[in-house]
This record gives structure tokens, sequence and C-alpha cells, in this order.
């Protein structure tokens, strides 16, 4: 057999959720890491979108399910929704507009009121390419990212510097806390909407794993 794998073959699906202020190049992140694409066309996202990538982490095949939402405030309806069952988050600033990076406080405020306490956080300074227009030093970001104990790191999504490297290195941080059975594996099946496999789990927990997949071998 070849090395081709179908699609749905995974052994684990991990719900990752980018935030941050509209116009930092959240859709731009998501569409660089899955389809390698990138929109010269800034638009607003409405509502929420999100798009699928497997990478592999040791000898797994790890399904990232990446959610993207606008950061405008008419959407906060739609929060505790959005966050629902998430493992991991990008938390996304624009390194040329420092307002969006002190707002990183609020939306990891509300990060962590909603998501489980092992939740793998990674803070994201965007648009590292306009280096000509930097306004937040990257010393400040690695101090906060120290303070509050997440992962950092500076990218482009337009050169498609260390996109890759930011969502593989969360998802290796999620399995890694998931196979040590640290993370909460929603112990409450009633929080999960019926029928959609977007929460986490180990080969015990049927809602995360393709069954075509789990007994063969």
């Amino acid at each position: 057999m070849g090395t081709y794998r179908a699609d749905e073959d995974y052994d684990y699906l991990f719900k990752v959720v980018l935030i941050g202020d509209s116009g930092v190049g959240k859709s731009n992140l998501l569409s660089r890491f899955t389809r390698n694409e990138f929109s010269q066309q800034s638009k607003s996202t409405i509502g929420v979108e999100f798009a699928t990538r497997s990478i592999q982490v040791d000898d797994k095949i790890v399904k990232a399910q990446i959610w993207d939402t606008a950061g405008q405030e008419r959407y906060r309806a739609i929060t505790s929704a959005y966050y629902r069952g998430a493992v991991g988050a990008l938390i996304v600033y624009d390194v040329t507009r420092n307002v969006t990076f002190e707002n990183v406080e609020r939306w990891l405020k509300e990060l962590r009121d909603h998501t489980d306490v092992n939740i793998v956080i990674m803070l994201v300074g965007n648009k590292a390419d306009l280096r000509h227009l930097r306004a937040v030093p990257t010393g400040n970001a690695t101090a906060f990212a120290e303070r509050e104990n997440t992962f950092f790191m500076e990218t482009s999504a337009l050169e498609a510097l260390n996109v890759e490297n930011a969502f593989t290195e969360v998802l290796t941080q999620i399995y890694h806390v998931v196979s040590r059975k640290a993370l909460d594996i929603g112990d409450d099946p009633s929080a999960l909407p019926r029928g959609q496999t977007i929460n986490i789990g180990t080969k015990d927990d049927v809602s995360a794993v393709n069954k075509a997949g789990c007994c063969s071998g």
C-alpha cells in the first residue's frame, strides 16, 4: 500500500479556533495553511467558516478543523458555540497595528472563559513581512507570551513565513496533551451539538475517531 491515505482516514480530530481583531489576517492564515492560498483582496469574514487539513504527528494522522470568524463585535452572539470543543487557539494580531496587540489580552480572557484549562494557545504576530511598518516590537509579544504561558510566533501569510510552523506546533502540542490524557475529553455529552464531530478524543471516544479506521490493522 502506498503512502496515500484517504481524506477521512485520521486518528485524531482537533478543533482549533482563530481569534483576534478584524483585518489582522486570520482568514489568510487559514487559507495559507489549508490550501496554500493568499488573497490580496481583504474582505471581512461573514459569520463563521472552517477548513480542515491533516498532518502527521509521530505515527498518527491528526486532522485539524480550523475555525475562523469575524472579529467584529456584532458576531459576539455566537461566541460560546464557536469556542465549544476547541482544544487549540491562535490569537492573531497585526505587527503594524499596536491596537490589535493591545486587544490580545481581551481575546485571551474570552478564550479562557469559554474553553478547557489545558487548551493550547499560540500568540501570532502576523504581517511580519511589513518590516518598515512594524509597530509592535517582538520583545513585547515575547514577554506577554511568557507571562501568560502561551506559545508565540511571528508569521507572514503573504510570504508563507512560519504559517506552517505555527499551526503544526499547536497541533503537535495538542497531540502531546491528549496523549498524556490531561485534556478533559468532554464529560458532558449534552454540551455538544448532536451529530457533529467537533470534539476531540482518544480511541475510546467514538465521536472523534473515524469508525472505519478504528479497528483495521
